[in-house]
């Protein structure tokens, strides 16, 4: 007993073999069916924007640790996850000057302005595909179709298409959104490697379906077009910008789902699972606090 040491520290108390780096390698791995798929549809724009969207978000993020005299921390290749997604979420007929600028205010204003990463509140790739989307809407609007690069519309904005076209990708629309087989392939690779919880995924997609019986329109259609299964699997299950309970990433699904819906079905806004996916960011906080585990004895009354 009198060897007997007790040793108190900072937390954490539990860790785990998991690194960011890790993290980030399986992202990137599961991106890959999503790639090869919108390189195969767009040809050399899904090259040319992926590629120029990753190199920006490392060049920014390089230079404001730089700047902010901070060790260069870019191995740890959440700039080049960040730089991809955004890539894969633009019209592949974007001006490259523009998913450059999309890049730069990703790592700066989603990202570096907050304290890096782990302190963002809002998913950064998200945060440039907004401003993207604000800023110029025309060009964030201008759909090719797969293959030969005419002008097209999307199936949301077409308000129909054919399920197998949708399932495959046969369609205009985003780099990384139009084919739901390659999303799915990269989902799964990540459930299978602990990085994916279904919750938020579910959530999304119960609320969606529901909203959509209600409404009578296609269930399967609202959740295979537009962003929804991009968005769903590798936007809304960020865990830097989402809850840390259980119950909490139900309610952040469900809630991204009903936005969704309540912007296809009656606002002007064909799509709306960016602006869903950030307002919820910002309630994450408050979800966080409301789903708390209550500490152990606590509100329990003493018997005497």
């Amino acid at each position: 007993m009198d060897d007997l040491k007790l040793i108190v520290s900072p937390s954490p108390h539990i860790r785990d073999k998991d690194t960011t780096e890790k993290m980030m390698f399986a992202v990137l791995t599961a991106l890959l069916p999503v790639l090869a798929a919108s390189i195969y549809f767009f040809r050399w724009d899904a090259v040319r924007l992926v590629l120029l969207s990753a190199g920006a978000a490392i060049a920014t993020e390089a230079i404001f640790q730089r700047l902010r005299k901070q060790p260069i921390r870019v191995a740890d290749g959440s700039a080049l996850v960040t730089g991809v997604l955004l890539g894969l979420i633009v019209p592949p007929s974007l001006p490259s000057w523009m998913v450059i600028l999309g890049a730069v205010f990703a790592i700066a204003i989603g990202k570096q302005v907050f304290g890096g990463l782990g302190q963002n509140p809002f998913n950064p790739a998200l945060v440039g595909r907004a401003i993207l989307s604000v800023s110029f809407a025309a060009a964030m609007t201008k759909w090719t179709a797969p293959f030969d690069a005419v002008t097209a519309a999307t199936p949301l904005f077409r308000g129909t298409a054919h399920i197998p076209d949708l399932f495959f990708g046969t369609v205009a629309g985003s780099l990384g959104e139009t084919s739901a087989l390659a999303i799915l392939l990269g989902g799964i690779y990540l459930f299978y490697k602990g990085y994916l919880d279904y919750r938020i995924p579910v959530g999304i997609f119960a609320s969606v379906a529901v909203i959509a019986l209600l409404a009578g329109v296609s269930v399967p259609f609202h959740l295979l077009a537009g962003s929804l299964l991009f968005g769903a699997i590798f936007m809304a299950t960020d865990p830097v910008t989402t809850p840390i309970t259980k119950s909490g990433r139900w309610i952040f699904g469900i809630g991204v789902g009903l936005i969704v819906m309540l912007i296809r079905i009656w606002g002007s806004y064909p799509e709306g699972v960016t602006f869903a996916i950030l307002l919820m960011n910002a309630v994450t906080p408050l979800i966080n606090r409301w789903t708390r585990p209550r500490i152990y004895g606590q509100g329990v009354k003493s018997s005497e």
